[in-house]
């Protein structure tokens, strides 16, 4: 989701509280439409002793991800600074942050800073950021409102709404002519929103300031309504309720409760909210977790998205050419299958031939069949015969066909079972491609459908090899202590089963499904059904069986765990094992990050 005004709200009441007081010491902008700037802080402790901080600021108004949050990743500036950073270093060079406010529940933030002219007098400067898409902008002005300069300069030709240029007025202009939530009426909620032709949460959204089309949803939500087709569907105490419902949220806001969040599925960051989305807690498959402040939501879920996206972007040719042959093997499984139930027959064939060896004297030549006594089952059977040929010769045509089919037979049966193991390894490769996280995690995979032949190998395998030693299993930690390991990939799932774990080691996987091989150490301790619950939720989460909500998994000890020669990386064979139905939602599971 885009920032909205509730966010806004909770990074302005961070940065008011953090960088307020403090000075900027540098100012840099690495990209045409961001900046980074330096605040260093001095606050006196309760001992009187002098605190001092450095934080940075990043401010971006790139019109397809405007943003603004404190980090600790510095960047590199273009060695010629852009005027409007030269004019910013002009006058605010060593400034002082007097207040980061926000403007009503708008997505502007005004800076009102401190800083001495060129005679030596104090002045103060009004440095505005909106970040509101397309429109997102950074214009500083004096105090009186008047434009020194932005970041993107805005004339008459682009926009006839304001001109964004040196010595105009700075205004916010009001074309929509929305209410602002925190001062809004009951009267004006109920007569002037709820009286709109539209969906209770659309009429919401559209006439509010800084209120998403999400949060919009969750005081419908919390109120316990569905989002109907029209406000007039509504009842006036319905109305009433979901008044009740948004002022609670507006309260909270007014008063700066805040509790930043991140929703992910499956591990993907999917939504963000400055305050709780009850909406999400009901559906198993979303996981609500709450950051420390602002700064860490938007850092984290940016750049866990970006991470995640990048992923299946460079893993997009992996994935199309383990669909393709993954689709292929299925066709060629189903003809090999269809063929294989060609070949039921060929029993039938031996038996017309050794009945006909043995009652062929009965025929005189050019009969269509003959009926005989089988003494197989010691009922009358009919086989059809050419009529041009002899008892003996028809005999022989019903022998061959059936030594054809015993020999389709038999090759198709070790045929089929080779399919099946292509099916199943393609599978697992593609479950492998569902959970990687990294960039080697992807070498090791393409390595792997190198080596068999799926794709072309390329010069450098030492190079690709390193960078799979690099990849390593993910790590958890069960409730009580015990180290559980998923593999990420099919050679990781062999190292894990047959060199990390020992004999009393227990193994699990989802049965009959494609997935991680899961290893839990027990260190010669027996494990609490709490550890097998856990390690058994992570195997069914880890594979392809992890959309149904719920999997069968089975565990057994690493001992009974044998890999066939020239078996292919991941797939083991064991005979006696215990088995269980588990969901496959992994929340409270601890997981240790890599090294």
């Amino acid at each position: 989701m885009a920032l909205d005004g509730i966010v806004i709200a909770n990074i302005v009441q961070e940065l008011q509280t953090t960088l307020a007081g403090g000075r900027i010491t540098k100012i840099a902008q690495p990209e045409k439409d961001e900046l980074l700037l330096t605040v260093k802080q001095s606050r006196q402790d309760g001992d009187g002793n002098t605190l001092r901080s450095k934080h940075l600021l990043t401010i971006s108004v790139n019109p397809g991800l405007p943003l603004i949050y404190l980090t600790e990743e510095n960047k590199t500036s273009p060695l010629q600074a852009p005027t409007f950073c030269m004019v910013l270093r002009k006058h605010l060079n060593n400034c002082k942050i007097l207040s980061v406010e926000q403007i009503e529940l708008e997505r502007v933030i005004r800076f009102r800073l401190e800083h001495l002219n060129e005679m030596g007098d104090l002045c103060t400067k009004l440095l505005y950021v909106e970040l509101m898409g397309k429109h997102s902008n950074i214009i500083f002005c004096e105090e009186d409102d008047t434009i020194i300069d932005s970041i993107k300069r805005v004339s008459l030709l682009v926009s006839s709404v304001r001109e964004v240029l040196p010595g105009r007025a700075y205004f916010i202009p009001n074309t929509q002519e929305k209410f602002n939530p925190l001062t809004v009426s009951e009267e004006e909620f109920l007569t002037r929103i709820l009286c709109k032709p539209l969906p209770p949460a659309k009429a919401m959204y559209t006439s509010l300031t800084g209120l998403s089309p999400v949060v919009a949803g969750e005081i419908l939500y919390r109120s316990s309504l569905s989002d109907r087709e029209s406000t007039d569907a509504l009842s006036e105490m319905e109305k009433l309720h979901l008044y009740r419902n948004f002022t609670n949220v507006t309260e909270q806001i007014s008063a700066g409760q805040f509790s930043p969040t991140i929703i992910t599925k499956e591990g993907m960051p999917v939504e963000f909210s400055s305050i709780p989305l009850t909406v999400y807690e009901q559906d198993e498959r979303y996981v609500c977790r709450t950051c420390r402040d602002a700064s860490t939501m938007l850092r984290e879920y940016y750049e866990t998205k970006e991470i995640l996206t990048r992923i299946r972007q460079k893993s997009s040719d992996l994935r199309r050419i383990t669909t393709t042959a993954l689709e292929r093997t299925r066709k060629k499984y189903d003809l090999q299958s269809r063929q294989l139930k060609d070949t039921e027959k060929r029993e039938k064939y031996k038996i017309y031939g050794e009945l006909l060896t043995t009652y062929g004297y009965e025929l005189h030549g050019g009969e269509k069949s003959i009926t005989c006594d089988n003494y197989y089952t010691n009922e009358p059977v009919t086989i059809p015969l050419d009529e041009t040929k002899t008892a003996l010769e028809n005999a022989k045509r019903y022998f061959e066909r059936y030594a054809k089919q015993k020999r389709t037979f038999e090759a198709l049966t070790i045929q089929l079972g080779e399919t099946k193991q292509d099916m199943e390894h393609l599978e697992s490769i593609s479950n492998a491609l569902d959970i990687a996280r990294q960039e080697n995690d992807l070498e090791a995979i393409r390595q792997e459908l190198a080596e068999y032949g799926y794709i072309r190998k390329h010069s450098g395998g030492k190079k690709n090899a390193k960078h799979t030693e690099k990849s390593k299993p993910l790590h958890f930690l069960s409730t009580d202590g015990f180290h559980m390991y998923v593999g990420k990939n099919n050679y990781q799932n062999d190292a894990l089963t047959f060199h990390v774990a020992t004999g009393n080691d227990w193994w699990f996987h989802a049965k009959a499904s494609a997935g991680s091989h899961v290893i839990v150490k027990t260190e010669g301790q027996e494990l609490p059904d709490r550890t097998f619950e856990e390690a058994a939720r992570l195997a069914a989460y880890f594979s392809k069986a992890r959309e149904q909500g719920k999997a069968e998994v089975d565990y057994i000890q690493k001992k009974h765990i044998k890999k066939p020669n020239g078996s292919k990386p991941g797939f083991v064979v064991y005979y006696t094992n215990y088995s269980m139905t588990i969901s496959t939602d992994i929340t409270g599971i601890q997981e240790i990050p890599e090294d």
